[in-house]
């Protein structure tokens, strides 16, 4: 399912001049359908992985008849796509923020705590992706080596300008970025290694709060820059 497909599905597409009521409420309940099988689907592929998911369990965890499900995605492997490209982008969208303007403590400041919101309240979709790079990528290597490798160019050449104007210490910038990645993420697909050995059932929202401070902190440091109090209380706020 392409990237407009899925808009569409989940009712993200331009809304129609002279749209009637009755039109709106199907395209709502058309919007709720999609999401509620994207969450599900998204819970059980990590879980299980594409090959180990079956359309069944999706439909259960969904709280919708298996029908309804292939109304709206016609196999599993276009709902698989679906819940892939919807993970892809909502992971795009915090780095668009670092711009050439901004500072670089505050844009890569509020990166990391994007980043590590996302760990906290999306870990499946991390999941999801991770176990598709696992098993080679054959969804997504287009993705990664065009779209990705793209997006990551054009950041690079933000923090080298910054670098270049002593705004920050020297880095390898793409380097920077996988390491913000390998960290940010850590929280969400290694999560039962870390309350393992933190021997916690859960991280409450206040630790995930000071975890994030710390590797804002981190982070700024590896980067020559000072973490101010108002990042740290940015970072705080992980929402």
């Amino acid at each position: 399912m392409t990237e407009s497909e899925v808009m569409v599905a989940t009712g993200q597409d331009a809304a129609e001049p002279g749209l009637t009521a009755p039109a709106s409420g199907q395209r709502r309940i058309r919007r709720e359908n999609v999401e509620r099988i994207l969450k599900a689907a998204e819970l059980v592929f990590a879980e299980a992985g594409c090959a180990g998911a079956t359309m069944t369990e999706i439909a259960d965890r969904a709280g919708l008849p298996k029908a309804n499900l292939h109304y709206y995605f016609r196999t599993k492997e276009d709902l698989y796509r679906a819940v892939l490209d919807n993970v892809l982008r909502m992971w795009l969208a915090p780095v668009r923020s670092i711009q050439p303007e901004a500072d670089p403590a505050t844009a890569l400041a509020e990166y990391v705590v994007a980043k590590m919101r996302l760990s906290r309240t999306r870990p499946n979709a991390s999941k999801v992706f991770a176990n598709e790079v696992l098993h080679g990528g054959g969804q997504i290597q287009d993705f990664l080596a065009r779209d990705l490798r793209q997006l990551l160019d054009q950041k690079a050449e933000v923090l080298d300008g910054w670098i270049a104007k002593g705004l920050m210490a020297p880095v390898d910038s793409r380097h920077f970025f996988f390491m913000i990645w390998a960290v940010t993420q850590h929280y969400a697909d290694f999560d039962l290694q870390i309350r393992m050995v933190l021997g916690r059932k859960k991280l409450s929202r206040q630790e995930y709060e000071r975890i994030t401070a710390e590797v804002v902190r981190m982070v700024l440091r590896a980067a020559g820059l000072n973490a101010a109090a108002d990042l740290m209380d940015l970072a705080g706020r992980t929402g």
